[in-house]
């Protein structure tokens, strides 16, 4: 299908520019989202008409978002999730969590059409995810997920809290290994009791001899 854009729309193309998208993918998401018009000869005709009022209200939500976006670039939110020792998550982390995260920290005005997530997070660790304020606008903020405060603070510092954990538990099960069995030293060592008639019997043999 033949659009006219009425927004930047990032590997389209700009304002006004005509394109040829998949029928779906105008009908689903751009033409309801009022981010383009079916490219026939009365929606030309309308678009050139309103062309300076779309540019100008494009440039103001443009400049807003600029100024947005200086508050919210570089931030870091935290989450705090359940996980099992090797890292993985017991459920994921949504766009909206990530979404009433920052709402949460002052980040207004951030919606989950602004968050791009691949996927959901499923694992403990720092992620960077793009938020696009605007179409030409766009920040990163961090999402730092761990299963108590003290671990997000250690993986805020840059620290693998995953192979701190193994490493750690690598160093008891070795200091175990090296520590004497209690049970061997009793059974080698002779016992109170049989060292006293042992000492007497060999005082005997003296006195005889």
């Amino acid at each position: 299908m033949e659009i006219i854009l009425l927004e930047r729309i990032e590997k389209l193309g700009g304002i006004g520019d005509v394109v040829t998208v998949k029928n779906g993918f105008a009908r689903n998401y751009l033409l309801p989202n009022n981010k383009a018009l079916r490219a026939n000869e009365a929606n030309r005709k309308l678009f050139e008409a309103n062309r300076a009022k779309i540019e100008a209200d494009n440039a103001e939500r443009r400049t807003d978002a600029e100024g947005r976006a200086k508050d919210i670039d570089g931030k870091q939110v935290v989450l705090i999730r359940q996980a099992s020792n090797t890292g993985q998550l017991y459920g994921s982390v949504s766009v909206r969590d990530i979404v009433e995260a920052l709402v949460e920290d002052g980040a207004a005005g951030v919606t989950k059409a602004m968050v791009e997530l691949e996927r959901p997070i499923k694992s403990l660790g720092l992620f960077e995810v793009k938020v696009k304020l605007h179409p030409e606008v766009a920040v990163t903020v961090g999402v730092n997920v761990a299963r108590s405060p003290d671990e997000a603070e250690m993986q805020s510092q840059g620290i693998d809290v995953i192979a701190a954990m193994f490493e750690e538990e690598q160093a008891e099960a070795a200091a175990a290994a090296l520590e004497p069995d209690s049970e061997d030293e009793f059974e080698e060592a002779t016992p109170p009791s049989e060292a006293a008639p042992a000492a007497e019997a060999a005082a005997d043999d003296a006195e005889e001899a």
